[in-house]
């Protein structure tokens, strides 16, 4: 059967493979669609086995919100120029997509997700036999919250979510937050929220600094209780300085614009940036 250029560009719409690999993959089926996509997907799957040890450090990261649900999706894959291509930036969109209107609670139950007839999985595995690259579902991420805010910085490599505690958040007060959270990298929302092993750590760490500079035994521990102190207000969120006026935290600029407003949970995904 003679295939023609309709055809292969069919394929290509249907699949988002190259135009040879549609050509080919049309030869091998006879022109027959259905088979055509199968041999396209076996490519995809050979890819991946093959690639499987190979390191995903690029990729794309997404966030949106819908109503009191946000979430970030990291889509990962090995080089820079795939991440920014268009192909791939609309599959880890249609990804995003499929998390607000469905809101699994893991990467598993994402990837299992259906869109368009294909899991995520399934979709993933596709894309990774038209680029030749190792691609992986690296992280998802989601809040509910009676105000949610997603921040995307320029890149798409790194991308925060927060939730507020009270409904109808100004809608720059939220965004503020969710930069804060981007620049500034914060381990939780406050102090309570730190876990125990890194209180614990940082207590260690302050008080051989103090033997180390000679300081008497008897006033260590006020010594490391200090530095952890120190430690909370620049690493958890609420007691942060305002990257945008130094001379209030957080906590202080949420409390300008309502009293009882504070933050209940945020996420942050980053990929090879700080």
């Amino acid at each position: 059967m003679a295939i023609t250029m309709a055809d292969i560009t069919h394929l290509r719409k249907m699949t988002g493979a190259g135009m040879m690999d549609c050509k080919n993959a049309l030869t091998e089926a006879n022109g027959d669609y259905e088979q055509a996509i199968e041999i396209i997907r076996k490519k995809g799957q050979a890819v991946a086995a093959k690639r499987e040890d190979r390191e995903a450090s690029e990729g794309c990261c997404l966030a949106a919100i819908q109503g009191d649900f946000a979430a970030i999706v990291a889509l990962k894959c090995e080089t820079d120029f795939v991440a920014k291509n268009a192909d791939f930036v609309a599959l880890t969109r249609s990804i995003l997509d499929a998390a607000l209107n469905h809101k699994p609670v893991s990467v598993e139950a994402l990837s299992a997700l259906t869109i368009n007839g294909s899991t995520v999985a399934n979709l993933i595995t596709d894309r990774i036999g038209i680029t030749g690259e190792k691609m992986e579902l690296g992280a998802y991420e989601f809040i509910s919250a009676p105000t949610t805010v997603a921040y995307i910085h320029p890149g798409n490599k790194l991308a925060t979510i927060v939730g507020f505690n009270l409904p109808n958040v100004d809608a720059q007060v939220a965004k503020d937050v969710a930069m804060q959270v981007a620049a500034m990298n914060p381990i939780s929302v406050n102090k309570d929220n730190v876990p125990e092993e890194i209180r614990a750590k940082e207590l260690k760490i302050a008080r051989e600094k103090a033997i180390e500079a000679g300081k008497p035994e008897a006033i260590l521990d006020k010594i490391a209780e200090g530095a952890l102190n120190k430690f909370f207000q620049e690493n958890t969120l609420l007691s942060q300085a305002f990257v945008k006026d130094a001379k209030i935290s957080i906590d202080q600029y949420l409390k300008q614009q309502n009293k009882e407003l504070t933050v209940s949970g945020f996420k942050r995904i980053t990929l090879n940036v700080d």
